[in-house]
């Protein structure tokens, strides 16, 4: 099998549909995507020495009404991955469309409106808010480069609406962010990424900074905006867990490269890449009668540096199953002989790591 840069899905096409899920229109194209940041050497006359290969050819569909969860260990590219779908970023190479539109190249106006229909939530919801102003002139602020998006109505009514759909009071507008709970800051930075109705959005580790019980409201908050909105979704975690509870499919991304993908059943149930299973089998299990019926898996060494990957499957030095193969081709992201998802490992087979004994109790 040749090396190539663009990801298979599973019809064997980029971003191709990887087992049951959503069959809704196409909302986001995202085609062999790279982002590359230069390493420069010097003072007054910098040359560029090398590149940090931050995302390194992703590919993949999301379909209208979808929850995409992005998944991997830190430094493996999620969050950039989200930077350029917002076009906070710009690609060095490859493709990303949002409804059927080229992001790459829009001018500031263009590109200010098609933000309209991409929103993100961010990680911290500290310093994701201004302190200095209220509630409501930070859930309001998007109206002010979009006044059209009010239809209207009163600003006020309307981040009155919103601050009620997240959960919050609608009488507290005029309190400013130091007066509320992380768990409630993060519902006034949703209830800001919903104020232009957008159709897709980024969630950038929303719960990561939340106390476990927080968590789990503010996710069951996400399902049901998704529902009342038609929200389409890029969930990006680290928390194997909080992902599974709320994705349909499941993209996990080693060092830049998207090295698995398939639903929610394919990759917890059966994940075939080393690394899926490797990361599957340091989910803590809340059981500690089921601690010593499960498979423990210890990768050895460090993640390679962005800056040097190593020669053809970027796993392959922490891997068990590396052969010589490994390091002289690398692995396409497509479906194999054993497996029933896209997976990108010359050696990809089913290994049940999470036991049918205490399957259902990591969630």
């Amino acid at each position: 099998m040749s090396s190539t840069s663009t990801d298979t899905g599973a019809q064997g096409q980029p971003g191709g549909q990887a087992g049951p899920g959503p069959q809704g229109d196409v909302v986001l194209e995202v085609r062999d995507v790279k982002k590359y940041f230069p390493l420069t050497q010097g003072i007054f006359f910098q040359r560029t020495i090398g590149h940090v290969k931050a995302v390194d050819g992703v590919s993949f569909d999301l379909r209208k009404g979808e929850t995409l969860g992005v998944v991997g260990e830190s430094g493996c590219g999620k969050s950039t991955l989200g930077r350029l779908l917002m076009g906070l970023e710009t690609p060095t190479e490859g493709s990303i469309k949002l409804l059927g539109r080229e992001m790459a190249g829009l001018k500031q106006k263009e590109m200010r409106r098609m933000r309209r229909d991409i929103q993100i939530v961010l990680q911290d919801p500290y310093s994701s808010l201004d302190p200095r102003m209220t509630v409501g002139d930070i859930v309001g602020e998007p109206f002010v480069l979009h006044p059209d998006a009010l239809e209207g109505r009163k600003r006020r009514e309307v981040v009155q609406e919103l601050l009620d759909v997240v959960g919050l009071n609608p009488d507290h507008i005029n309190r400013y962010p130091h007066q509320f709970s992380g768990g409630q800051r993060q519902r006034i930075g949703i209830a800001r990424a919903l104020t232009l109705r957008p159709q897709v959005l980024v969630c950038d580790e929303p719960v990561s900074a939340l106390d476990v019980s927080v968590q789990a409201q503010v996710v069951n908050l996400f399902e049901r905006l998704q529902e009342e909105f038609g929200l389409t979704y890029v969930f990006i975690a680290h928390d194997l867990s909080v992902v599974r509870h709320i994705s349909d499919r499941v993209m996990v991304m080693y060092l830049g490269k998207a090295v698995e993908l398939g639903n929610e059943d394919q990759i917890y149930s059966g994940p075939t890449h080393p690394y899926t299973q490797a990361l599957l089998s340091a989910v803590p299990v809340p059981d500690p009668r089921m601690k010593d019926r499960r498979d423990h898996i210890v990768l050895q060494g460090d993640v390679p540096s962005p800056a040097n990957p190593p020669s053809g499957c970027r796993f392959r030095t922490r891997c068990w199953k590396a052969e010589d193969i490994c390091a002289e081709e690398e692995p396409v992201l497509q479906i194999r002989d054993r497996s029933d998802h896209p997976s990108a490992c010359h050696f990809a087979t089913v290994r049940d790591v999470i036991h049918a004994s205490d399957e259902g109790q990591g969630t």
